[in-house]
């Protein structure tokens, strides 16, 4: 399966510290009318260490019935522990879903040995397609190009979420990458760029905001029109950065209870709402750049 486009990691919404499954039902009806090219719950956006194994499989119905079968599902599915993350993943086997993200092991820092015998091992284990998450300021570990390109000899690693935050790196990969394998952006300032340099398009959390925008960039530079893409990308641009100067989703759910997509900013511990000197820096750019038609 060739992953192209923008790709939603979309938020999980809570209100008096549960699930909002209203709001997020919300959420879904709107965002398969943007153009995007498939969600990705339970992902670090969707504050997967926070929710319950009840809560995981409650949220995955809820996600494959609100969806529709509209788009395909990428569930985040990751850890430190080789056999709990097989374990998830033949749980996430029963729905009708098209793959797992699955993040690098963080924490214990395994060499380059033990990151191909893990995904090796999930690889081996699961019928659904992987999409393999580098982000070495996260996890501690890089997963090297040559690493990526002996995992991409599996026929269901099917691409990468690349974080690496080398942008040599990244340019390597995108220059040389394997055959019948997407590299998909995780860095959303990083957008423009790695489309123009061949990339299948990106996963990223600040396209919940001016979400066509985002497709209709993928669209013109895959139609040559990089001049009409780079136009569109100067007027997303100033809002990004913004989106991660607090801790990710903060900033977004704040976005998005502003423009009435969801009834509450709320997050779970250990994080926090944003301070109000960054919602006066959001409001002064959203304001003027973001309308959105709410669906639902």
């Amino acid at each position: 399966m060739s992953l192209n486009g923008v790709w939603l990691p979309i938020i999980t919404p809570f209100k008096e510290g549960k699930i909002d499954y209203k709001s997020y039902e919300k959420l879904i009806n709107h965002y398969t009318g943007t153009g995007i090219s498939g969600l990705i719950p339970f992902g670090t956006t969707g504050e997967i260490p926070t929710l319950s194994e009840y809560e995981f499989e409650e949220m995955m119905d809820k996600t494959i019935e609100y969806n529709k079968g509209r788009l395909p599902i990428y569930a985040g599915v990751g850890g430190n522990c080789t056999a709990n993350v097989v374990k998830r993943a033949k749980m996430a086997e029963k729905y009708k879903i098209e793959g797992i993200l699955s993040v690098c092991p963080y924490y214990n820092k395994p060499n380059q040995n033990g990151i191909y015998s893990h995904f090796k091992n999930l690889a081996e284990e699961t019928s659904l397609n992987i999409i393999i998450y580098n982000i070495p300021y996260r996890t501690g570990v890089n997963v090297t190009n040559d690493t990526i390109h002996k995992l991409a000899e599996f026929k269901n690693i099917v691409g990468l979420k690349d974080s690496c935050g080398d942008i040599k790196q990244t340019m390597n990969l995108l220059l040389n990458t394997p055959e019948n394998f997407s590299v998909l952006t995780g860095e959303d300032l990083l957008f423009y760029l790695t489309l123009t340099l061949g990339g299948s398009g990106g996963i990223m959390a600040s396209a919940h905001i001016n979400t066509e925008k985002f497709v209709k960039i993928y669209k013109d530079i895959k139609e040559n029109n990089a001049e009409e893409a780079l136009a569109t990308w100067k007027e997303l641009y100033p809002l990004i950065p913004l989106l991660f100067e607090e801790p990710n989703p903060a900033p977004i759910k704040y976005c998005l209870n502003s423009l009435g997509l969801v009834d509450s900013p709320e997050l779970r511990l250990p994080l926090t709402e944003i301070s109000e000197e960054l919602k006066v820096k959001i409001d002064k750019v959203l304001t003027v750049r973001e309308s959105v038609k709410i669906a639902g």
